[in-house]
């Protein structure tokens, strides 16, 4: 159903240095860039995540109630991310754990402050 996703940077590099070694736990590598835009899919349904520096040339701004939720393969890979975020500069939002049952997910921010999760579904 979600084609891609976007989340905004003021630095394109720096950003996909962070989303370069973060993805690539979740097999995903770069398929699209310009000068202005970047995006990683791992191919398994053809969803892409980017970023993108502002179309409208103003600084980027952080969406109030925005996240994005990346779909790890189980528990012990939620954990990984969780730790190569931090490992990245990014920001804890919430440490791995079950939020309801058979929901388990982490809650970070990028190095933009962009609010994103991973997470898995746990069978009991």
């Amino acid at each position: 159903m979600i084609g891609y996703t976007t989340v905004g940077t003021d630095n394109l590099n720096q950003s996909g240095a962070f989303y370069d070694a973060l993805l690539k736990l979740m097999n995903a590598k770069r398929v699209m860039q310009e000068d202005d835009f970047i995006a990683w899919s791992n191919g398994s349904d053809g969803a892409m995540f980017s970023i993108h520096l502002p179309a409208d040339g103003n600084k980027t701004t952080i969406g109030n109630g925005v996240m994005i939720a990346l779909k790890a393969k189980n528990v012990e890979h939620v954990k990984t991310l969780y730790q190569k975020v931090l490992s990245l500069g990014g920001s804890s939002e919430g440490e791995p754990g079950f939020r309801v049952e058979g929901f388990y997910a982490a809650y970070f921010r990028d190095l933009n402050g962009n609010k994103l999760n991973v997470h898995c579904m746990v069978s009991a």
